[in-house]
């Protein structure tokens, strides 16, 4: 409950969470225009992020059914073998894969985030599991923009929202970013195996005077993104824990309606054809 006797211009995480509202302040979207991401705390308190993280252990553990290559290892594109020994566990759209998480607690908080970061209009286009396996050097996202992965449209209003499961560190690999790189035209990418058939993952190459900024964040934080700021993270060298974070990325309702129409669903079961065109533009 808020203290009266202060004032709401830095309002405490439990201030901040009002029901399926998160409050974003004129900071927060100064420096999301600013840098191109930001990092707002506590979105989802202690007791919240249980049903969340019980949910998200449940796909980890092969409970809930998940098709063909939406469940793989992201630095490898291996898919159908044993988890175990995969460095990177990638869930694409699992809310496909269990409804009944549609509509949850963070899902309305993250669309109330991208709405007073982005402005009206905006909706969930896809949603990720990400976990990096502990004691894995390889767990690393190399560097990239996420545009390169998505068609251009008129709209690209764009707020990816990133839930800590668990507290993300530099040992553990947190996301780091290159504050400002989202006003320059997205780079050019490549796929990192050479051939988008290997690996869905594609990459850029850093240049001279690029300082990556880490962003360290505890559980129940998220960072939230734009669509070209340019991020990645290093492996997790933790010993024994997992790095898991989850993904809501909401983008303006035209371009999730022009992506559906040309078959892209951010599922990497989608197309050949239609991966290929949509990586045709940013060659």
């Amino acid at each position: 409950m808020h203290d009266e006797s202060r004032p709401l211009t830095d309002p405490t995480p439990d201030e901040r969470r009002q029901g399926e509202r998160y409050l974003v302040t004129d900071d927060d979207r100064a420096a999301f225009a600013r840098d191109g991401y930001v990092h707002l705390t506590g979105v989802m308190s202690d007791d919240e992020m249980l049903e969340i993280e019980a949910v998200y252990d449940r796909f980890l553990r092969g409970e809930i059914a998940v098709a063909g290559k939406d469940f793989n290892d992201m630095t490898t594109g291996e898919h159908g073998t044993d988890p175990t020994g995969y460095a990177v566990i990638n869930v694409m759209v699992p809310r496909r894969y269990l409804t009944s998480w549609q509509g949850n607690l963070f899902e309305r908080r993250a669309h109330s985030i991208a709405q007073q970061l982005c402005g009206e209009g905006m909706t969930i286009d896809f949603d990720q599991l990400l976990a990096k396996s502990p004691g894995r050097e390889d767990a690393v996202f190399a560097w990239h923009q996420d545009q390169a992965y998505w068609i251009d449209t008129d709209d690209r209003r764009t707020a990816t929202c990133w839930l800590a499961i668990d507290d993300s560190t530099i040992e553990n690999g947190c996301m780091q970013f290159l504050p400002g790189s989202h006003r320059e035209p997205v780079r050019p990418h490549r796929p990192l195996h050479g051939d988008r058939g290997a690996s869905h993952t594609l990459v850029t190459d850093l240049r001279d005077g690029d300082v990556m900024v880490p962003v360290e964040i505890r559980r129940g934080d998220i960072t939230v993104h734009n669509e070209s700021v340019l991020h990645g993270s290093g492996g997790n060298t933790s010993a024994g824990s997992y790095r898991r974070a989850y993904i809501v990325a909401l983008r303006s309702e035209s371009t999730v309606a022009e992506e559906r129409r040309r078959g892209f669903t951010h599922s990497h079961n989608d197309a050949g054809d239609v991966l290929d065109a949509v990586d045709g533009l940013h060659a």
